[in-house]
């Protein structure tokens, strides 16, 4: 768990500058003679703000990816020698952005002296030493990186540009100083994963979606952190196919969504989340990985369907998650037909599938674009993917007036439609319509 202090201000008070009317002259005064004349303004206005501080739970995996090993040997020092040590002002504001920080500052109630004494026992190395006046000590770990801490402090005297300080363990006082509401935010190093998850399950596949947004690397995770998942992964039964549904296919659509898919079914979701027991991974990993060295983007449902045998799957799938009915459709479709399908003219099959679809074409054509990029058929994908569907040049309408009943009329269109086929899509009604007495003809006699 990890806790956010911070003390509210009203918007006026955002800036320290409610002087008193004797300062104000002072500073006027002092400014246009040019003169560093350091003015006590025990008589300044202090910034309103809370005699309690609001504390908010922050669980993200944005500031999970901040945890480097070398983070953690300072938390862990400052724990040792029960120093309390937090994240302060910019960084907090970039986490709850969404955003990794790119500078992390810290906050601590260790004086410099006290931070210099630890430091030194566990022989940490230390630079920059002009800043320990102002309080601020930086430490060098591991000789990778460096972390500034700094004591908190009250300004004791101030002339606009430097000011005299006295160190503190009071955090509101250290708030009450510095220069903007969101730099008066503080953010502790602790956590309880197991407690984070069991407020809400859904937080697990939240893990895996944010944690494909920030790494650079998809076998980092925090062992803690999949320990509690493992334990408690059971947890997602309970939560909605709709709210599943929503974090999942981010997850699939998002960067590493193959490698995380993957973690979560070693985790355990598979069945909770409405998986067979015992998915196809092996299939999974061949459909995915041919997609990424062909540079294929697949759909969320293609790389579900991978892990998927038979239709049965599908629909067990669709009753937890509610799909909707495209995606449902996708599904079914992938499943019918993603064995291969051979042919002296290997798009055949698949123009076909298109031409004959009883759904709407344009999601059929879609449909047949996922089979194809599926079975890493990327020169077909390519060419069907441009291809300008034709269309057939007769109607039954057109074609009643040919046919001695109605019953006629479907049959015959039907063989119409092969030899359209046949002839690449070119031909034309007028040549069409000279078949037909000739495949009347033939139906006719198949009945005798």
């Amino acid at each position: 768990m990890v806790f956010l202090f911070y003390f509210v201000r009203s918007i006026k008070c955002i800036f320290r500058q409610k002087l008193t009317y004797q300062d104000s002259i002072l500073r006027y005064l002092c400014t246009n003679k040019s003169k560093r004349i350091r003015i006590r303004m025990e008589n300044e206005i202090q910034p309103s703000s809370r005699d309690n501080p609001i504390i908010m739970k922050l669980d993200v995996p944005i500031f999970h990816s901040i945890f480097t090993p070398e983070l953690n040997t300072l938390s862990e020092l400052f724990k040792k020698y029960n120093y309390p040590l937090r994240i302060a002002g910019g960084a907090v504001r970039d986490i709850l952005m969404d955003l990794k920080p790119t500078d992390l500052d810290f906050a601590t109630t260790a004086t410099p002296e006290q931070m210099k004494d630890l430091f030194t026992k566990e022989d940490i190395r230390m630079i920059n030493t002009k800043g320990e006046k102002h309080g601020t000590i930086t430490a060098r770990i591991n000789d990778k990186e460096n972390f500034e801490i700094t004591t908190l402090r009250i300004d004791l005297v101030t002339d606009g540009r430097h000011a005299e300080v006295q160190f503190t363990t009071n955090w509101k006082l250290d708030a009450n100083r510095r220069d903007l509401t969101i730099n008066s935010m503080f953010l502790d190093l602790e956590g309880n994963p197991i407690s984070r998850i069991q407020e809400d399950y859904l937080r697990i596949l939240r893990y895996f979606r944010f944690y494909g947004r920030i790494t650079n690397n998809p076998e980092e995770f925090d062992e803690n952190t999949i320990k509690a998942i493992k334990e408690n992964v059971s947890g997602l039964e309970f939560i909605s196919g709709e709210r599943i549904w929503s974090e999942w296919k981010k997850i699939l659509d998002g960067r590493y969504g193959g490698e995380l898919m993957l973690k979560m079914i070693e985790c355990g979701a598979a069945s909770y989340i409405g998986l067979p027991k015992e998915p196809d991974v092996e299939n999974f990993k061949t459909v995915y990985y041919r997609a990424l060295n062909n540079s294929l983007k697949l759909h969320a449902i293609t790389l579900i369907t991978s892990l998927l045998k038979n239709e049965e799957e599908v629909m067990i799938l669709h009753k937890r998650l509610k799909f909707s009915a495209y995606e449902r459709n996708l599904a079914l479709f992938l499943i019918q037909h993603r064995e291969p399908k051979p042919c002296e003219k290997p798009l055949r099959p698949y123009q076909l599938l298109i031409i004959n679809s009883k759904l709407k074409v344009s999601d059929t054509k879609e449909f047949v674009c996922e089979v194809l990029k599926y079975r890493g058929m990327v020169e077909f994908y390519d060419e069907i993917n441009k291809w300008i569907i034709p269309k057939f040049p007769i109607s039954g309408h057109m074609i009643k007036s040919y046919v001695p009943h109605a019953k006629m009329v479907g049959p015959v269109l039907c063989h119409l439609k092969e030899i359209w086929f046949d002839q690449d899509f070119k031909i034309n009604f007028e040549d069409l319509i000279k078949h037909v007495e000739l495949i009347v003809h033939e139906l006719k006699e198949s009945k005798k």
